[in-house]
Parts: structure tokens; C-alpha cells; sequence
């Protein structure tokens, strides 16, 4: 499975243009994002179709309007649990 083609990702312009609302994640290249220093979101093309994968290793299909909101469901879930893992990090390091 290749990576998305700038033509596939041009497809998905709605899908990235929220995805960039994401708090923490840069797109550092077209449809490639990281959190911090690492690789968080990106997208692969095949003949079965779009697929966008998580840092976590989920693979997310993305073709059809109910497949890319669950996909954001599915970031807003990582970024939270991700957030709420650094404080808790952070925390801990404050009580020492």
C-alpha cells in the first residue's frame, strides 16, 4: 500500500482542513502529521481505496463521509489519552 498521491489528498481537503484544527499535531508535510517529534497521521491509497493511519497502528478507511468522521472521533480519542497520559507524567514528577 502506497502513500496518498497530492491528487488523492486534494480529495480529502475537507477531511484535512479539520484535521489541522487538531490542537498538537503540525502538518509538516501535505497529509503527513506529527505530535511533537513524532509521526502521528498520514495516508495510504490502494485499489481498495483511502486509508489514514494512527500513530496507535489503526488503520482508518477514509472514502466515505460516516468512515472520515469516525477517523476524527478516533484523533480526538489519541489526542486525549495522549494529554491526559502527560499530565499524569507530569504530575508524578512534580510529587517527587
Amino acid at each position: 500500500m502506497k502513500h496518498a498521491g497530492a491528487q488523492t489528498l486534494q480529495g480529502l481537503s475537507d477531511l484535512l482542513d479539520q484535521v489541522r484544527q487538531r490542537q498538537g499535531l503540525k502538518e509538516k508535510k501535505f497529509g503527513i502529521f506529527y505530535r511533537r517529534s513524532k509521526s502521528f497521521l498520514h495516508f495510504h491509497e490502494d485499489p481498495a481505496g483511502t486509508f489514514a493511519d494512527l500513530t496507535t497502528f489503526d488503520r482508518h478507511p477514509v472514502n466515505t463521509a460516516r468512515e472520515r468522521k469516525e477517523l476524527l472521533a478516533a484523533i480526538d480519542r489519541t489526542l486525549d489519552e495522549e494529554s491526559m497520559r502527560d499530565h499524569r507524567t507530569a504530575s508524578m514528577v512534580v510529587a517527587k
